[in-house]
């Protein structure tokens, strides 16, 4: 690896063990076996290296979390329960996620990459549902896709502030039934 990915690597370990708020560039540095003079050449910023880190790291975690529930034996409940067991082991991620959203109405740049992520996640989205339910049109697999999105956002903002009443898999897969069933008799 050369120093820009070693950077983003020590980034995404910092991200981890300090999180986004409280991450200087000397602790990137030190994680990374990188100079200082060598995050400005590669990305400008520190906070630039930490918005690409924290994107390309909650893109992996993205991308795990859609296999799961692209699998052509996915079970709804089962899937989520999967992905509400990784919360504990990313937490200091997913705290790193969220404290960066505070920060998108005072950081254009910031704005800009969680645009772009959120919108490649949403194409991503609407492929693997294309893939997995071929009779899916458009519109609707961009919507499942968002309403998805929307909704494992939503679970990691509750988990945060009260892990114990976190829907279970089963709770989540009944309620979007349940929601299903009274939107049908509208």
């Amino acid at each position: 690896m050369g120093n820009r990915e070693d950077l983003l690597e020590g980034a995404k370990r910092c991200l981890y063990e300090r999180g986004y708020a409280r991450t200087t560039a000397r602790d990137i540095v030190a994680a990374s076996g990188a100079n200082l003079a060598s995050i400005g050449y590669h990305y400008g910023s520190k906070e630039a290296l930490l918005d690409a880190a924290l994107i390309e790291a909650i893109g992996e975690l993205s991308e795990r979390w859609l296999q799961w529930s692209a699998a052509d034996k996915a079970d709804l409940a089962e899937v989520w329960d999967r992905i509400l067991g990784e919360f504990d082991a990313h937490r200091p991620l997913l705290i790193a996620h969220v404290e960066a959203w505070a920060q998108v109405e005072r950081s254009p740049e910031l704005k800009e990459r969680f645009a772009k992520f959120y919108a490649d996640q949403l194409a991503r989205g609407v492929e693997s549902s294309r893939a997995k339910r071929p009779r899916l049109d458009a519109g609707t697999a961009r919507a499942l896709s968002a309403v998805t999105g929307a909704l494992a956002d939503g679970l990691i903002v509750q988990w945060l502030i009260n892990p114990d009443q976190l829907p279970s898999g089963q709770e989540i897969a009944a309620g979007l039934r349940a929601l299903a069933d009274a939107i049908d008799e509208e």
